[in-house]
């Protein structure tokens, strides 16, 4: 590896650094901004964890950038309600009761004279989820205005229907080789005479204009067709014989998918380019992105065998394997030592950092503690038992403990530690990388 390709690396990573603690500041500013506009006191904004490297205190809270860039927090006041007898702290021998104890005493430890009115558990639900839902939401503005803005104006890399190259015979894709055999046949294009540069515009005397409604003509057909090209500025028509051959899987959105189907082969590879999407297409395509992002997390404990197998076995690394801070970094810096310009560089390194914030805005809507979205089921919670008593004339049950869920919120702490463990030890021995 040269120097510039270690410099460049480098420089990836820390690009990617800046843009992940952005998004964790930009975050954390929703949760902030929303818990100051209802009044709620926040003693501390912070990105990061571990040992504080700057802070600066302005009016009662504290703003500062801790040493490690793998998340960032805001601390309200009064985020659970006391316990039954109205008591901020009641010791137990019960370690479960511990948990709760502790996490109700932490909520209640800063307090200062004045403060009744403005703690976190005192707001009305529907302004604690606006407070716990702000942080997230401002991942998912981030990630749309990133993902439509770039999609726009420089676009994606898509399939047309001019020929790249000739396929010299038929190989089955199941067998990913591209060496002729004596034994394989002479493929449909060679024979009938296509060449690099020509640009189909005609398939069995139908127009054509995009790769995708190509393809599926060509893989329904089987047997004699013409093909119309457009070559040296006049057009010419070709005769094939098609060929049944085993090629890519595709779902029925036209992505490739892992398998093989039998179906229609002429033997060529479309060139590609980069082309601006329209602002409806964008959507659409962000869409299917938001789609992809719930899939993954929901696909997420399916992936566990492979990433053991990969960090501590022979494995293989899946290409759509769960990456962590380490791993996206890594990815960060290969981007920017590929041999494409600049403004490609450019482009995937935003589309990265529009991923990772739809992953932050998935992963925090999760209904568990301690993420978000675990505090948003609680104030729901408490909304739903205190309109019910309303309606049937009983008493108000009052705020909805959250702090008894601790315990839980601690298991399931521990299993994001233990996965997010796994995840780098897989990102630092075998990592993702770019195709």
């Amino acid at each position: 590896m040269s120097m510039t390709t270690v410099l460049l690396t480098i420089l990836g990573i820390v690009v990617f650094a800046f843009g992940l603690l952005f998004s964790i500041a930009w975050h954390e500013l929703g949760h902030l901004s929303t818990a100051k506009l209802f009044g709620i006191r926040v003693p501390q904004y912070m990105v990061g964890f571990g040992p504080t490297i700057w802070s600066r205190k302005k009016g009662d809270t504290e703003y500062g950038i801790k040493a490690i860039p793998a998340g960032g927090y805001i601390r309200m006041i009064g985020m659970f309600p006391p316990g039954p007898d109205g008591r901020l702290e009641a010791r137990s021998t019960s370690p479960w009761r511990g948990m709760i104890e502790d996490a109700r005493e932490a909520a209640f430890e800063e307090i200062e004279p004045g403060d009744e009115n403005r703690l976190f558990y005192t707001r009305k639900p529907w302004k604690r989820v606006i407070v716990m839902f702000a942080g997230p939401f401002m991942n998912l503005v981030l990630a749309v205005a990133i993902f439509l803005g770039v999609s726009m104006t420089f676009g994606f890399q898509t399939q047309t229907t001019e020929v790249a190259g000739v396929q010299k015979c038929v190989i089955a894709q199941s067998e990913k080789r591209d060496t002729c055999k004596k034994s394989d046949p002479v493929s449909p294009a060679q024979a009938a005479g296509l060449k690099k540069g020509d640009k189909i515009v005609a398939f069995n005397g139908q127009k054509v204009d995009d790769w995708a409604a190509l393809s599926d003509r060509i893989r329904a057909t089987i047997g004699p067709a013409t093909i119309t090209v457009e070559r040296g500025g006049q057009e010419t028509t070709l005769h094939a014989v098609l060929q049944k051959n085993m090629v890519a899987k595709k779902d029925s959105k036209g992505e490739v998918v892992p398998g093989y189907v039998p179906a229609g082969y002429l033997g060529f590879a479309a060139q590609t380019e980069i082309v601006p999407l329209s602002f409806n297409d964008s959507v659409v395509r962000m869409g299917d992105m938001i789609q992809n992002g719930v899939d993954s997390i929901i696909a997420l404990p399916s992936k566990i065998p492979g990433l053991w197998s990969a960090a501590f076995g022979d494995g293989e690394r899946a290409a759509d394997s769960p990456v962590g801070v380490v791993g996206a970094a890594r990815i960060g810096g290969e981007v920017m030592t590929l041999d494409v310009p600049a403004t490609n560089q450019i482009a995937m390194m935003l589309f990265l950092l529009a991923g990772f914030n739809l992953s932050l805005f998935l992963f925090n809507m999760l209904p568990l503690l301690p993420l978000d979205g675990g505090h948003i089921a609680g104030a729901l919670w408490e909304s739903l038992r205190r309109n019910v008593a309303r309606v049937f004339k009983r008493p108000d049950p009052g705020p909805f403990d959250v702090a008894k869920l601790m315990p839980v919120a601690y298991v399931v702490a521990g299993v994001f530690i233990c996965f997010t463990l796994l995840v780098l030890v897989a990102d630092i021995v075998n990592p993702v990388k770019i195709s």
